[in-house]
């Protein structure tokens, strides 16, 4: 096996040899109706309550399903396979413990507006209720982190239930919705009757804006002398990277993208002013302190941008353009709320806009600021310090390459180091701050863009959340690039205990961790180890020559502290330097 998906029929193709009526099973009926959704690949992790449906996989080669080594990884992977392909990714686990083990996998997704399709099983309707061996009401534990769910009483619905759950799984502010089949539903036969129409009364999400509102904002942007715009993940998530551009280069206005907005504006871009934030740039966070207009495309205005909220954009009328009604206004006072799709509001808005001319001296100071504080940190030919490390990865795939990260301090450096030009190239768990997200992630979208050269980056900490994953990428010839940032401990923590808790550090000590080379190996995947500039250069172009999984450790310098940093309580200006002074 490779990482290669199988060529996928036309839709066509499907439904000549997929959509004949007949009396089938619950599990053929589901596998059906996935690949008529388009699906390519399923991660999962069989059991029990689902053997009926992993019975119906059994020679069935039009169905691709990858088994993972933990119902965390399979989640996780199908997330970073939707957030890297733009589909909904799927998942499938069995009852009780196989369902809760996806739990932080579906709230990583609803954090992060991702379109997952979660399918679990469940025990006999006879039994649920009854504390049956390996029952959990999934439904009821999931309902505050998923969109909608099911749980499927007749195998009858199973068509219709499967084609509205991609369907609200991918419209509107997209995320999770979970499937619940029991045992015997899964095991029912009735006659196949393939679903085609949407009827949902009550869900029908806002996509085309209120143009008295964008006639608002035209106006609030000839009079402004002070714009920035700050774009978020629903910039990527719409498609409306190329509207982004194009409305940022029409007025002229500087911008500023959030940690999952990373990539929907070219980061070479004079425009461009990096990310805002907790660990933003100086000139993104003293723009929108100073601003007089902040538009907010895509973006929900988190605790990590925003600062302390009362001293937010203190000086600014606040325009909010979101998918999500419910967002607006939700943390920060908006002037001109937008409800909308943002790639279709961009589409309306930009043949309203004309420069902002107003914004010449400004244009000048943030250029100033780009120059005069930029990120630094203090390089040394002793120690290997992880954001060199980063800049390296950087410099060596030109930008290009398709990146997932854990949580912690090296999630920081690769938003701040590595430069992303593209939509969809950024792959990082950001409103929940999952460890043990990144390498599963990677896998995901690997099998995403089985061509493009796909780098996971992961601390100490995270990689041992989800080394078991190193199997299926041995065995199925999967070549992620797996970057280990080792500084021997947790990282964002030590930074936290040192600056804010006067360096009483408590139990973040990662010493005692494997050796990862020898664990990679132990899996069948090649390991090298770097703890020098020219170690670290060596070993990462031999991972590049090489066609399969590499992971590469980079040991690097204990003590390094990621800035700048803005502590909670402070606004976003308000921020402690270190090397970058």
């Amino acid at each position: 096996m490779s990482a290669q998906i199988p060529a996928v029929r036309s839709t066509e193709q499907l439904r000549e040899k997929w959509m004949k009526p007949e009396v089938i099973s619950g599990s053929e009926i589901l596998l059906r109706s996935l690949l008529l959704e388009g699906v390519e690949c399923v991660f999962g992790y069989p059991g029990g309550a689902v053997l009926y449906i992993y019975d119906a996989m059994y020679g069935f080669d039009d169905f691709h399903h990858l088994l993972t080594r933990h119902e965390q990884g399979a989640i996780h992977a199908a997330d970073g396979y939707a957030r890297a392909s733009g589909k909904v990714g799927v998942c499938i686990a069995t009852s009780g413990p196989g369902a809760t083990n996806t739990v932080t996998g579906i709230a990583t997704a609803y954090m992060d507006s991702v379109p997952l399709v979660v399918i679990t099983g469940n025990v006999a309707t006879s039994l649920i209720g009854t504390d049956a061996f390996q029952e959990a009401d999934i439904t009821g534990i999931t309902m505050p982190i998923t969109k909608h769910s099911y749980l499927v009483r007749d195998a009858e619905d199973l068509p219709r239930i499967i084609h509205e759950a991609f369907h609200i799984a991918n419209t509107g502010r997209k995320g999770p919705v979970l499937i619940d089949i029991p045992k015997d539903v899964s095991a029912q036969k009735v006659r196949f009757e393939p679903e085609h129409s949407i009827d949902l009364r009550g869900y029908h999400p806002t996509v085309v804006p209120n143009r008295l509102q964008l006639d608002k904002l035209v106006a609030a942007i000839s009079e402004a002398e002070r714009p920035v715009i700050l774009a978020g993940g629903g910039v990527i998530y719409s498609g409306g990277h190329e509207g982004l551009l194009e409305f940022a280069t029409r007025s002229g206005i500087p911008i500023t993208t959030t940690l999952l907005g990373l990539g929907a504006f070219p980061s070479g871009h004079d425009l461009w002013m990096g990310m805002p934030g907790m660990h933003g740039t100086y000139t993104a966070n003293q723009a929108i302190q100073q601003s007089d207009l902040l538009i907010s495309i895509g973006a929900r205005f988190d605790d990590r941008v925003t600062g302390r909220l009362d001293g937010f954009a203190p000086h600014a009328k606040i325009v909010h353009i979101d998918i999500d009604p419910a967002e607006i206004g939700k943390n920060v006072k908006t002037d001109i709320p937008i409800v909308g799709d943002v790639k279709t509001v961009l589409e309306m808005l930009n043949p309203m806009v004309g420069y902002s001319s107003k914004a010449d001296a400004w244009r000048a100071q943030i250029s100033r600021w780009k120059q005069e504080k930029p990120f630094k940190y203090k390089d040394s030919e002793d120690v290997l310090k992880p954001q060199w490390v980063i800049e390296m990865l950087n410099d060596t795939t030109h930008g290009e390459a398709i990146v997932t990260t854990d949580v912690g301090q090296h999630q920081m450096w690769t938003a701040q180091y590595y430069k992303f030009n593209q939509p969809r190239s950024f792959i990082t768990s950001g409103g929940l701050g999952t460890m043990g997200f990144g390498f599963p992630a990677a896998i995901g979208a690997q099998m995403a863009h089985p061509d493009r050269l796909v780098i996971s980056i992961n601390g100490d900490g995270g990689m041992q959340m989800c080394a078991q994953e190193l199997a299926i990428c041995a065995i199925n010839k999967i070549p992620v690039k797996i970057v280990v940032i080792n500084n021997q401990v947790l990282g964002m923590v030590r930074q936290w205990q040192e600056l804010i808790y006067d360096n009483r550090y408590s139990h973040i000590d990662l010493a005692g961790s494997p050796d990862f080379v020898k664990l990679a190996e132990a899996y069948g995947v090649k390991g090298l180890r770097a703890t020098s500039k020219e170690e670290a250069e060596r070993a990462w172009q031999e991972a590049l020559d090489n066609d399969g999984p590499v992971l590469v450790e980079f040991v690097v310098h204990k003590g390094e502290n990621v800035y700048p940093m803005v502590t909670q309580g402070s606004t976003i200006d308000q921020m402690l330097m270190g090397d970058c002074e």
